[in-house]
């Protein structure tokens, strides 16, 4: 019953007694092990799920670091060798006056992945205690996280595409540098990461009285 003023309870899966295979989505009672559709095995909850973000959470941290230190692109070119990090490349195409191709490989390659380190460290942290965020919103940021996934590797685009293109022979060529290779690492970490979260868990508070953690 919603009264005005309070948001109304929340039934999940699992007050109803039933529990849904997490590759077909069939629901099927509580406490079946294998999905007959699929043969997948049905889990209600990963228990092991955290340890897993974390792991690869701070793996992909660990590469991150040498990603920003190493040069990301090598210039060759007759009289020298330019070797340009991921933002100090963005600061020579600004010199150049290409501030919106700066912009987003900046955005794409420092502001996005910072933002999913801090997002996933958040929603790990938040299905251990009560959060004074939503579970709404942290389920909508979980959303988020897992979509812009897919464009995280635009800066490693951007180092291909160049390669393939500017290869003058002696006269000039752009090869990919040292951190081209822990940036790609990098983000196929914090996408497992993310995948590897049971958003499930983001609802297991809702009966938790303030205070008290999922562990009490």
């Amino acid at each position: 019953m919603e009264i005005a003023g309070q948001t109304p309870d929340i039934i999940s899966a699992r007050d109803l007694g039933v529990v849904a295979c997490n590759r077909c989505a069939k629901v099927w009672p509580a406490g079946r092990q294998t999905c007959t559709r699929c043969g997948s095995t049905i889990i209600a909850r990963d228990t092991k799920s955290l340890q897993r973000v974390w792991a690869l959470w701070l793996v992909g941290l660990m590469c991150y670091v040498p990603a920003n230190v190493y040069p990301m692109l090598q210039t060759r070119t007759l009289l020298n060798v330019q070797e340009d990090t991921i933002v100090g490349g963005a600061i020579e195409l600004v010199h150049h006056g290409a501030i919106g191709i700066a912009t987003i490989i900046l955005v794409a390659s420092v502001v996005i992945p910072l933002a999913k380190f801090m997002a996933i460290a958040f929603l790990a942290i938040s299905v251990t205690r009560v959060s004074a965020v939503s579970k709404h919103q942290r389920q909508r940021l979980y959303e988020v996280v897992e979509y812009i996934g897919r464009w995280s590797m635009i800066d490693i685009f951007v180092v291909a595409i160049m390669s393939s293109l500017v290869q003058l022979n002696t006269l000039a060529a752009i090869n990919p540098g040292r951190a081209s290779l822990f940036f790609a690492l990098s983000v196929i970490f914090t996408m497992l990461s993310a995948q590897a979260f049971d958003s499930r868990m983001i609802w297991d508070l809702q009966s938790k009285p303030e205070g008290h953690s999922a562990n009490d």
